[in-house]
C-alpha cells in the first residue's frame, strides 16, 4: 500500500511535505513526495490527511507486570519505603493478575503510539502465554538476594522461558535487577550467557540517594533493609554504585548493557565515565523520576560524554500512563534548551540503537520495518513541537506492516 500524509518525519534527512511511504509486506520499500511515490509504486492509497507520519515510538524501559498498580502507591518518604509498599501490593497478586496486567499494558502502550517496547518481567514463565500486539524485547528480571546459592538455576530457568517468547527470533535479554538485589555472581553469569548468545542486558543503576548511601557509605535505609533480609554487605562502604558496576572484577561488557536511571553520580563517577572507552546505553524515565524526587538527571553531562540516552516510562507503580509523548513533555519541561527533534530521537533513533534495531526501526527509510504512526499536525509550527504536544491516543498505527 501507499500511505500519504501532510508531512513524513523520516528521522533520516529532512521531513517531506505532502509525503508518502510505500509498504510491501512488513517492510518500507519507498519514501518520498506523494506524486513520486504514486508514480513509482502500485497499490491502494491510504490518505491520512492533515497528519504527520512518524516512525513508531520505542519504549526503552518498562515493567508491564505492574500496570495494575496504577495509583495504588502514593509517593513515599523514602525509596526503601516504596520497595516495601510495592512488595506488599505484589503479595496479593496471582499469575492471572499479572497476565491481565501485562496484556492491559501492551494495549495502552500501543494506543499511545508505542510500536516496540523493552519489557522487564519478574515472571518469565508467563511469557509463553502472551502474544504481544507490538514488537517486544523481553527481559527476564532476576533477583537472588534471598537465595544466592540458586543463581545458576535462576538464570537457566529464565533462558528457557525466554526461548518460548513469541514471535520466535524476537530480541531478548537478561535483567539482573540492581546491585542491591542481584549478587555479583548473578551479574557475571548473565554476562557470560549473553556473550555466548549475543543477547541483551539491562539493569537499574544509581537510581536513588539511598543506593548511593548504601554502597559508598555503608549506611542508610536501603543498607539496613537489605542487610535485614540476609544480603551480604561486604561490597558496601568503598565504591559508588557506578564505580562498583563499571569496575567489576574481570571487566564489564559495557556496550551490551542498557542502564536505567543513573540519577546519582559523583564527580569521581563522571571522571570514570570520561576515561572509559566503552559506553553503555542510558534510559531516563522522566515522570517516574519526578514521582520519586530523585536528584536532577545529568543529561547535559552524559550527552557531552557521548552516551546514547533514551526515554522510557518505567512502571505504573510510579507513573500515570504508558505514553511516551507525556515522557517527552516531562523531559522538555526539565530541559527546555534541548531541541524537540533531539527529544524525539530519544524515543525513536536512540532506543532502536540500544535494542539493536538500528537497521530496522526508529526511522522511515527503505528496507526498514513498517512500524508507523500518525499524529495531527497543522499550520507553520515546528513539527517536532507538535509531535511532543500530542496528548491523545494516536489516530493511526502500523506495526510490522499490520494496521
Amino acid at each position: 500500500m501507499i500511505i500519504r500524509a501532510r508531512i513524513v518525519v523520516t528521522m533520516h534527512g529532512a521531513s517531506i511535505e505532502n509525503g508518502a511511504v510505500a509498504v510491501s509486506g512488513n517492510r518500507i520499500v519507498d519514501v518520498g513526495r506523494f506524486d513520486d511515490i504514486k508514480a513509482r509504486n502500485a497499490g491502494d492509497t491510504v490518505d491520512l490527511g492533515e497528519q504527520a507520519l512518524l516512525p513508531g515510538l520505542i519504549n526503552a524501559h518498562c515493567h508491564l507486570d505492574y500496570t495494575c498498580l496504577r495509583g495504588k502507591i502514593a509517593p513515599q518518604k523514602s525509596f526503601t519505603d516504596w520497595i516495601r509498599a510495592i512488595n506488599a501490593e505484589k503479595s496479593d497478586l496471582s499469575p492471572k493478575d499479572y497476565l491481565v496486567s501485562i496484556n492491559d499494558g501492551f494495549a495502552e502502550a500501543k494506543r499511545f503510539g508505542t510500536s516496540a517496547i523493552a519489557n522487564l518481567t519478574g515472571f518469565p514463565e508467563l511469557i509463553s502465554q502472551i502474544q504481544p500486539p507490538i514488537r517486544t524485547c523481553w527481559f527476564a528480571e532476576l533477583i537472588d538476594i534471598r537465595a544466592p546459592e540458586h543463581t545458576n538455576e535462576l538464570v537457566d530457568v529464565a533462558i528457557e522461558a525466554l526461548g518460548r517468547a513469541r514471535p520466535p527470533g524476537a530480541p531478548r535479554g537478561l535483567a539482573p535487577h540492581a546491585l542491591f538485589t542481584a549478587s555479583s555472581n548473578l551479574f557475571r553469569r548473565c554476562e557470560e550467557v549473553t556473550q555466548n548468545n549475543n543477547g541483551l542486558l539491562t539493569t537499574h543503576l544509581a537510581e536513588s540517594r539511598e543506593e548511593m548511601q548504601m554502597f559508598r557509605d555503608a549506611s542508610g535505609p536501603l543498607y539496613e533493609f537489605t542487610k535485614s533480609i540476609g544480603r551480604r554487605m561486604d561490597d558496601c562502604g568503598n565504591e559508588t554504585p557506578l564505580g562498583l558496576f563499571v569496575g567489576a572484577p574481570g571487566g564489564r561488557a559495557l556496550p551490551q548493557w542498557i542502564v536505567a536511571h543513573l540519577n546519582e553520580l559523583t564527580e569521581s563517577d563522571f571522571a570514570l565515565l570520561g576515561r572509559s572507552n566503552s559506553k553503555f546505553h542510558v534510559v531516563h524515565c522522566p515522570r517516574s523520576h519526578n514521582y520519586f524526587g530523585h536528584s536532577p538527571f545529568a543529561f547535559d553531562r552524559l550527552r557531552s560524554l557521548a552516551f546514547n540516552v533514551c526515554l522510557g516510562t518505567d512502571s505504573l507503580a510510579s507513573n500515570e500512563s504508558l505514553s511516551l509523548f507525556a515522557e517527552m513533555r516531562a523531559f522538555q519541561k526539565k530541559f527546555p534548551r534541548v531541541s524537540p527533534e533531539e527529544i524525539f530521537r530519544m524515543v525513536t533513533v536512540n532506543p532502536a540503537r540500544a535494542l539493536r534495531y538500528e537497521n530496522v526501526l526508529g526511522q522511515i527509510r527503505p528496507g526498514f520495518g513498517a512500524d508507523l504512526i500518525a499524529v495531527p499536525c497543522s499550520g507553520p509550527a515546528d513539527i517536532f513541537e507538535q509531535i511532543i504536544a500530542c496528548d491523545a491516543p494516536v489516530s493511526w498505527l502500523m506495526v510490522n506492516g499490520n494496521t
